[in-house]
């Protein structure tokens, strides 16, 4: 018969973990779509004069997370900068969820039609009221279901800041494994823990894409 030395204080103590997790996922998706809308609207409107913001976000894209949570880290030390090791890791991962919502807003800003503007213009809307009252609302449409994809991804991605010292799941898990020497188990609970997550934030976004859908 199976036995575990896994006990309620482990499964405690890894659920702490998923809500350090949790918290930063939520900042960074925060800051990376704050960024992104802004971005986003910048690239899609002008994008010759924005051609050098483009190459730099290329980099946040294309460098390896890992790589960008280290160097980061390493920067923080050489400025003798005092912040922890969380703000470092919602900044990188701010960023870099900036760089991809950038991509995902620019996309949902072209799929407006060029007619709706015009019409829009025609009535007497002045370029902001354009952006906030007619291209927003359906390029947010457009652009949801991979704003929906990135915040899952993030979630997942985040399990690389155990490489700076921040206990989060995946790390709780790991000192886990550590004491108990029951990897397989430990592991799967702590993929259980993660699907939850992911199942759940898929589930809010149904839910509010099907709002959308009855509101038409």
């Amino acid at each position: 018969m199976f036995s575990s030395s896994f006990t309620a204080n482990d499964l405690l103590f890894m659920l702490e973990g998923a809500w350090v997790t949790l918290d930063l996922t939520l900042w960074a998706m925060l800051i990376g779509t704050l960024g992104g809308l802004l971005c986003g609207f910048l690239r899609a409107w002008l994008p010759r004069l924005t051609l050098p913001l483009g190459w730099l976000l290329d980099v946040f894209r294309s460098v390896p997370l890992l790589i960008q949570f280290v160097l980061f880290n390493a920067l923080k030390s050489m400025l003798g900068l005092d912040s922890s090791v969380f703000a470092v890791g919602c900044v990188v991962l701010g960023i870099y969820c900036a760089a991809y919502c950038t991509e995902i807003v620019r996309s949902g800003v072209l799929a407006v039609p060029g007619n709706v503007i015009r019409a829009a213009r025609s009535l007497g809307l002045t370029q902001r009221q354009v952006a906030q009252y007619v291209v927003l609302p359906m390029a947010t449409r457009v652009a949801f279901p991979g704003w929906i994809n990135l915040t899952l991804g993030v979630m997942k991605d985040s399990s690389l800041v155990l490489w700076i010292g921040i206990t989060e799941l995946l790390r709780s898990a790991q000192t886990i494994v550590t004491r108990i020497q029951e990897p397989l188990f430990v592991l799967c609970v702590a993929g259980l823990i993660y699907y939850a997550m992911s199942w759940g934030c898929a589930r809010v976004g149904a839910l509010v894409e099907k709002r959308w859908q009855e509101n038409d």
